[in-house]
């Protein structure tokens, strides 16, 4: 398994691991196929982005040569808010899950945020009934601040998100 950062030549295979992970993991994203699926590849290629600053990246896990996990890190420049980066996007396809890709991934992430100058936290927020996914995230050091009741509708039901974060600054830590 390789992991690397995505370039604006991965938008197409990035597109399709995101959409099928909206249509099989629907409680775990905000964004659906529906939003999703229209949007132009240029969409997609400026998500993946590969300039030397970008306000936002994506990594992906490869086997071979085929991409199956991604994980997105989104930072903060506002000057009250720039300590803070957001993990998202966060999916292995189902047939690659439990071989430790996900880990990867977001070890990836949080060495990233760590290299960043000025971050100091990585936040990241899940679905409170995905306990496989919670599990990860602890893991790898993140700690639960609290819970958002109704954070998504899906359908006629509400679905409630933990919201976590992660010290990458040994002076938070």
């Amino acid at each position: 398994m390789d992991i690397s950062r995505l370039t604006p030549a991965h938008a197409a295979e990035y597109r399709a691991v995101m959409l099928q992970a909206y249509a099989h993991e629907p409680e775990a994203f905000t964004a659906t196929v529906s939003e999703r699926a229209p949007l132009p590849l240029d969409w997609w290629r400026a998500r993946v982005s590969d300039r030397p600053d970008p306000s936002e990246l994506v990594f992906g896990a490869f086997e071979d040569t085929r991409l199956v996990g991604v994980a997105g890190l989104r930072f903060e420049h506002r000057p009250r808010t720039q300590h803070k980066a957001t993990l998202f996007g966060m999916a292995v396809l189902p047939q690659f899950r439990g071989q430790g890709i996900g880990r990867a991934l977001v070890k990836a992430v949080l060495e990233d945020a760590q290299a960043t100058p000025g971050t100091r936290i990585v936040q990241l927020t899940v679905t409170e009934s995905n306990a496989p996914a919670r599990r990860l995230y602890e893991s790898c050091g993140f700690v639960a601040f609290g819970t958002e009741p109704f954070a998504l509708k899906i359908g006629e039901r509400f679905v409630s998100k933990v919201h976590m974060w992660c010290a990458v600054d040994s002076a938070v830590a």
